[in-house]
């Protein structure tokens, strides 16, 4: 269950990425609190994800879900650049979010 737990803490951590983006700077309401809300879910999950995962690998798992995703939704909303080593380099936290969770046995 804290895997799951984890994995969602992840997926919010995109959205508040994302979600600083639309904010443009804190002066949109709507995305703010969007972005505000996302931001505490997001961290209150991780920190119940903690009570049985070991911190730097949880840690690391949600920061890289976070960071995956976010380049990718970057790339498909934002029109940012793609290209095979940025790719390459995302497939590499990928599969090092894998073996951190293959390594927690």
């Amino acid at each position: 269950m804290s895997w799951f737990v984890l994995f969602v803490a992840g997926l919010l951590e995109i959205a508040w990425a994302v979600g600083l983006k639309y904010s443009d700077g804190f002066t949109k309401l709507g995305p703010t609190v969007a972005t505000v809300c996302s931001l505490i879910a997001s961290f209150f999950l991780l920190g119940i994800a903690l009570k049985t995962l070991p911190v730097g690998t949880a840690y690391a798992v949600w920061v890289g879900i976070g960071a995956v995703g976010t380049a990718i939704l970057g790339i498909f909303l934002f029109g940012e650049s793609v290209s095979a080593l940025k790719l390459a380099s995302l497939a590499l936290i990928c599969i090092g979010i894998v073996g951190l969770k293959m390594a927690h046995v």
